[in-house]
């Protein structure tokens, strides 16, 4: 009788409460749906300006596109007399001083990250790590300033002109080291870009680097390993994804920069026959061409912005596929 009294209890507390946890549940999935529906429309947002931005340069490019078609990538001549615009130049400046920044920063940025992450002290760590984080802080502006103002003539000098000297007559290479040694020219920019890049792409792989479980790095060195072969075994494949996504992140900048490199790359609307000759980038020629440009000359700019973000969009899907083929090598 009294486990019946017990048992009927126990179900009327049940159905009392079953309303209450019904009333919980109902609210917890209305507030997934409405989160759910906020981050999507978000993400959403984010797809819609990105595609508003892809059909607004499509558009205005139209008619430079419309007379040129392929042609206006490598057309050389740039005359906004008689309206003959081709790309070829920018292009080249624009890939040339990019890829010179990379060669420079990637392989700092690699030692600095490991040795924030691997050897530095601790007293040193923290006020070095914040010196990096200053320099990415740093507009634009002020490298191209340093670049025009300090750079350009310690480069001429100190450079430009013991290198031309010494190289400049050599066979096969000698090429490259030609032209005026006033400080400006591809290389310059390469170089005041370097200077931009590294902040970025050293913060990335150090975070990237301080990521990696400690009880990996100390079966490691458990095992008889050195300090190279840490990095190289346990370190890079653990991290291979963040250091590619730093790399990218640096060469995206590098691109699009633009008044660091309109300041001690010549802007010259020829094609670079040195290192150290005068050139242009696409950035550089959209902010010194786009306020007096008016009707074809407009479009041709908006042609140039379009190939740029085609170039910078083909840059990543690269970066992706490396990605996805280097995980599938492993098997993942």
């Amino acid at each position: 009788m009294s486990v019946g009294i017990t048992m009927s209890s126990h179900h009327k507390t049940a159905a009392a409460a079953n309303p209450q946890m019904l009333s919980i549940a109902r609210k917890q999935r209305l507030q997934d749906f409405f989160f759910h529906r906020v981050t999507q429309v978000f993400s959403l947002l984010v797809l819609i300006a990105l595609m508003g931005i892809i059909v607004s340069l499509f558009i205005n490019a139209w008619p430079v596109f419309q007379k040129f078609g392929a042609r206006f990538i490598w057309y050389v001549e740039w005359d906004i007399i008689n309206e003959e615009f081709g790309a070829a130049i920018a292009i080249v400046g624009t890939l040339a001083s990019a890829s010179i920044a990379l060669l420079i920063a990637v392989p700092l940025a690699f030692g600095i990250a490991l040795f924030l992450t691997e050897t530095c002290p601790t007293w040193l760590r923290r006020p070095l790590g914040t010196a990096i984080e200053l320099l990415a802080a740093v507009p634009s502006i002020i490298y191209g300033m340093f670049g025009l103002f300090v750079f350009a003539p310690l480069f001429a000098d100190h450079f430009q002109v013991p290198v031309q000297n010494m190289l400049g007559g050599m066979p096969l290479i000698g090429f490259l080291f030609g032209g005026s040694t006033n400080g400006f020219g591809i290389l310059a920019a390469g170089v005041v870009l370097a200077f931009m890049v590294l902040p970025f792409v050293a913060a990335v792989m150090r975070d990237v680097f301080e990521i990696v479980p400690p009880i990996l790095r100390e079966s490691a060195y458990g095992l008889g390993c050195t300090t190279w072969e840490v990095v190289r075994r346990v370190v890079l494949p653990y991290t291979q994804k963040g250091v590619i996504g730093g790399v990218m992140l640096g060469l995206g900048r590098a691109l699009g920069e633009t008044m660091a490199v309109t300041f001690v790359i010549g802007n010259a609307n020829r094609m670079p026959t040195s290192l150290f000759s005068p050139g242009t980038s696409i950035a550089s020629t959209l902010a010194n061409e786009f306020g007096e440009a008016a009707d074809f000359h407009i479009s041709a700019l908006f042609a140039l912005g379009f190939l740029l973000f085609v170039i910078t969009f083909v840059v990543l899907a690269l970066a992706k596929w490396m990605i996805m083929r280097a995980e599938k090598a492993k098997g993942l």
